[in-house]
């Protein structure tokens, strides 16, 4: 059995056939590099264009780290990416170097790695001096990071479902235990290459613990990277997880990643986005975040509505049309129309206007 590993940086191809056994099958990939860092992302949703703007071209080199060692790890588990998982492991070692340089890693700090899989991420977490607390769902891989960083005490590893995971008092607790005697509040820091079908429980799940996280660095699917990031009213994907990303934190778009990048390939590229949390006193000024995402939530319900009618189980069309005439905005506003800020002034209009009617 053979395994092709082919690496594409620029124009240039080349080819290299190890002698690795896995099986009976003969496996070929193509590892094509595009690796893009930093960068601004203007997107032309109208016609399904993406700019990158200012962007530099990382070239790959291939390590004992990537494609070889990930089958290897597979090989002594006997065993195959389980597709019902979205299990995706990452061969391209430039990609995990970049995104540990993204969370800006200082010795001793407390991540959270989701999805572990053969442990190439934490490899890099490890040099960089973290304590790991990483989540695993599948029980074959749990028992391989385990094993893999048995020799250190850097690493603690969770065999749990992380969308079903008490993440908050888990990693408070830890923060606690771990920085009892320091005098500034210190908080962890995430890091992930994530299924792509758990992306937006993970984002809604994380994103409003700023006062636990100070950073989220995620690997996730290129539109869905680039969404996250633009929370335009004219984008065609403007919804209420838009304005939840940018509600609780500053996202930036920072790099793509081939689809090659990955075994076994996904049908579509992936892109790089961190998160800079903000804590519960840098939110926009509303008196509950919670009510304020209820009337998002319900305005989007019936998207191409006017507000005044899509909001009438929460206020009645007048309040709702008083309230936009205060803030500056037509009687005739859709929420598709509404930018963060402007949904932040309706909320409390509308707020005020119910508390002085009581």
């Amino acid at each position: 059995m053979s395994i092709c590993l082919g690496l594409r940086v620029q124009s240039h191809f080349y080819t290299q056939r190890p002698k690795t056994e896995w099986g009976s099958k003969s496996l070929h990939f193509g590892l094509e590099i595009r690796f893009i860092v930093p960068c601004e992302v203007a997107r032309d949703f109208r016609k399904g264009r993406v700019r990158r703007i200012g962007v530099d071209v990382i070239r790959a080199e291939r390590s004992e780290d990537d494609i070889h060692s990930t089958l290897r790890a597979l090989q002594s588990r006997n065993r195959q990416p389980k597709r019902w998982l979205g299990q995706h492991y990452m061969v391209n070692e430039q990609v995990n170097s970049a995104m540990v340089q993204l969370v800006g890693i200082q010795p001793g700090d407390l991540i959270l790695e989701i999805g572990p899989g053969t442990g190439s991420l934490t490899k890099f977490l490890v040099e960089a001096g973290a304590h790991i607390i990483a989540v695993e769902k599948d029980r074959d891989m749990a028992a391989l990071v385990a094993e893999r960083f048995a020799h250190t005490d850097q690493v603690e590893v969770v065999h749990e479902d992380f969308v079903k995971w008490s993440v908050s008092s888990q990693i408070n607790e830890a923060l606690e235990q771990r920085y009892r005697a320091s005098t500034t509040l210190k908080r962890a820091k995430v890091i992930a290459n994530l299924p792509f079908n758990i992306t937006t429980q993970v984002v809604k799940k994380l994103l409003p613990l700023g006062n636990t996280f100070s950073h989220v660095v995620l690997l996730l699917q290129d539109e869905a990277a680039i969404r996250l990031v633009d929370a335009s009213p004219d984008c065609n994907e403007y919804r209420p997880i838009s304005l939840l990303v940018n509600f609780f934190s500053v996202p930036e778009y920072r790099f793509s990643v081939g689809r090659d990048s990955f075994f076994p390939q996904p049908r579509v590229d992936a892109g790089v986005v961190s998160f800079a949390l903000k804590r519960t006193s840098e939110y926009p000024p509303v008196a509950s975040p919670k009510a304020f995402f209820t009337l998002v939530n319900s305005a989007f319900t019936r998207k191409r509505k006017m507000l005044r009618n899509s909001l009438q189980h929460l206020h009645s069309s007048e309040s709702v049309q008083s309230a936009l005439s205060s803030v500056g905005l037509p009687e005739t506003s859709r929420p598709d129309e509404l930018t963060l800020d402007q949904f932040v002034a309706l909320h409390n209009a509308l707020t005020a206007n119910c508390s002085s009617s009581i």
